[in-house]
């Protein structure tokens, strides 16, 4: 029988859901067609918005309501829908109720102008422009995590927002132990003679033409512009602003290829996570939300790299990419440009670096943010430290910010936390993906005749449609069998070195 208080708890999450829908447009547009000049309006509405949002999230009813059902009915079978909507209501009304609605409108607002900040920094290559609007942020994230409280230490509490159940402890022991492997892996590949030509890249790539390619992509892995669209920005992201909206960025390089369609290819595998998701009958809801960040950057990364730099797919693409891109790629061959495409070599830049090296990015990161976070660092020496564990980790020298601690938005917009989810959305993917072969046998030869309906409807049956049912590592040991290792993505990085490099 129907319990109207779990109607009324389900309503009351959707309002809420629906004035953080307006946010996250809100957002899109500030970083996609907003005029400069409406940034301290935009602030303004998105401090308001936010405020709101955290107002209906936190109402004291919300917690009554969830009283009431926690010992009725509907929870018995811990598995049903019902129960997984209480519980996960539960879980965020617990953690929002700490926090001051004057705080997150607060840093809603910080954020957003700091965003601005950041740009215009980057753009001129200059931390000093940014480190008083950083300054503010990091204060207001302390804040945060001390009104959390109840973590072991200040980065778990922020933690627990993107990966749910995961402590910086246990990240440090996976990255260690990544780490150890991946420098060995650099090293050989450094060591081997045998190069891919990364030049044969290099050529006109009109940004137009790259945009018909891209979107060309996209729609054969399963993006629907009718419930989407692709725009352009600074920092490529993907934001599901609800059922039949869900919107992707990327920027484009006209003299290489790799960069705008890897990126499309990577916002895109998270978009096919947001349209996977049951949001016309759940949104609002946690069975209609992704069940942790970790999880969702294992689609995108699973799509850009375990799909797009494979040979296989490179083998129906490549053909159309050299009709389209005759003056740069009409005299390549497939090898020599998939070899390319898998070069591994240390860079500067996050979003372009290379699978073997991309993680060593993310570590460099986690521990600056963690140390900000303890107030073991300032930010006023972030540029200083960043760029001597950058030495350190990946042998480059920074010679300007806009390459180092300038390069990511992440903590102009207050994400502290969420870099690791990255790395962790490596892990997932590859041990995911290693699944899907043992599934679907036939996935390279579908691959190579353009069809990817089947791994697409393989994830959205084993991963999308479980909402929050699970929290990450829960789904991923269920339909692996096995907890999260590093070991399938270690397997698949050192099988693709060894073909690239000929270890």
């Amino acid at each position: 029988m129907p319990d109207p208080r779990y109607d009324e708890l389900v309503r009351r999450l959707k309002e809420a859901s629906l004035l953080e829908s307006v946010n996250e447009l809100l957002n899109w547009d500030l970083e996609s067609y907003m005029p400069p000049k409406g940034a301290c309006l935009r602030a303004d509405q998105l401090g308001l918005v936010a405020a709101l949002a955290h107002q209906k999230a936190t109402d004291p009813r919300v917690g009554e309501l969830l009283s009431g059902l926690e010992g009725s009915e509907l929870v018995k079978d811990p598995g049903s829908c019902e129960a997984v909507v209480i519980r996960e209501a539960r879980r965020d009304y617990d953690k929002r109720t700490r926090l001051p609605a004057s705080l997150v409108a607060e840093l809603a607002k910080t954020a957003a102008l700091a965003r601005q900040d950041w740009a215009q920094a980057r753009k001129d290559s200059d931390f000093s422009k940014f480190l008083p609007s950083l300054e503010r942020v990091v204060a207001l994230a302390r804040q945060k995590a001390a009104a959390y409280g109840t973590f072991a230490e200040p980065y778990d509490a922020l933690l627990d927002d993107y990966e749910p159940g995961t402590t910086s402890a246990e990240l440090t022991q996976v990255f260690s132990s990544l780490r150890v492997e991946l420098s060995d892996l650099l090293a050989r590949v450094g060591a081997s003679s045998h190069k891919p030509d990364p030049s044969v890249l290099e050529g006109d790539y009109a940004v137009g033409l790259q945009k018909v390619f891209a979107e060309s992509v996209a729609s054969a892995m399963g993006f629907d512009f009718r419930a989407g669209r692709l725009d352009v920005t600074i920092h490529p992201f993907c934001t599901g602003i609800g059922p039949g909206d869900t919107r992707i960025l990327t920027r484009y390089n006209p003299r290489r290829l790799n960069e705008g369609l890897f990126g499309v290819m990577h916002e895109a595998g998270h978009a096919l996570y947001e349209m996977g998701l049951d949001k016309e009958r759940w949104f609002g809801t946690p069975m209609g939300m992704p069940a942790s960040v970790g999880l969702h950057e294992s689609q995108s990364r699973m799509w850009e790299n375990l799909v797009g730099r494979s040979k296989s797919f490179w083998r129906y693409f490549f053909p159309q990419a050299q009709r389209l891109f005759r003056s740069a790629l009409g005299d390549v061959s497939l090898d020599a440009f998939h070899a390319a495409i898998n070069e591994a070599k240390p860079s500067h830049i996050r979003i372009e670096a290379d699978e073997v090296s991309y993680n060593l990015h993310i570590l460099l990161r986690f521990e600056l943010e963690r140390a900000l976070l303890s107030g073991d660092l300032e930010p006023a020496d972030i540029p200083m430290e960043w760029n001597a564990r950058f030495k350190k980790y990946l042998g480059l020298e920074v010679r300007r910010d806009s390459e180092g601690c300038l390069q990511d938005i992440h903590w102009a917009a207050a994400l502290f936390g969420y870099f690791p989810t990255y790395t962790l959305g490596n892990l997932y993917a590859a041990q995911l993906f290693e699944k899907a072969r043992q599934d679907l046998p036939g996935l390279d030869a579908a691959f190579t005749n353009g069809s990817f309906a089947q791994l697409r409807d393989w994830l959205h049956s084993n991963v999308h449609r479980h909402g929050r049912r699970y929290h990450a590592a829960r789904l991923c040991e269920r339909l692996t069998g096995r907890p999260l290792s590093h070991r399938p993505l270690m397997d698949y990085l050192t099988a693709k070195c060894a073909e690239t490099y000929k270890l």
